[in-house]
């Protein structure tokens, strides 16, 4: 393959990790390894078409197994304070919440869908604390 080409399919399959839900970088690696066998070929290293696959299999592989964990644990690890499970915490409910009545709020930096699963009612101003989350609907309880 001409270096352009491997040049576009680099960018083709760095673009599709944008567009990919969690592909885990493993298409950043596939891509990142097409670039690099592109720029081969660009400085002039002449290769037969079999080992610039070969290069790339290898590359990518290489990749895979040296830097995507480390890369994927830091990205997506946990961060200091946060706390996986949303049970637990507590929030500031702005208006009256009857029981089984919902209400918006904003609780880090998201709008929530809050439901009062308690059996009373949560005043406003007052805080509930968090029973269970399900999507964005938390479930709250008069703390």
């Amino acid at each position: 393959m001409t270096w352009w080409s491997w040049m576009v399919l680099g960018a083709l399959l760095l673009g599709a990790e944008l567009f990919a839900i969690d592909a885990q970088f493993y298409l950043v690696f596939l891509g990142v390894s097409a670039v690099l066998v592109g720029l081969t070929s660009l400085f002039g290293i002449v290769m037969p078409e079999w080992a610039q696959w070969t290069m790339f299999a290898a590359l990518s592989l290489i990749s895979f197994f040296t830097f995507r964990k480390a890369l994927y644990q830091k990205i997506h690890g946990g961060v200091v304070g946060f706390k996986a499970s949303l049970s637990g915490n507590t929030v500031n409910v702005v208006n009256d919440l009857a029981a089984g009545d919902e209400a918006r709020i904003e609780f880090r930096g998201t709008r929530w869908t809050v439901r009062n699963v308690g059996s009373g009612t949560i005043s406003a101003g007052s805080r509930a604390r968090v029973v269970k989350a399900d999507g964005l609907t938390l479930h709250v309880e008069a703390e």
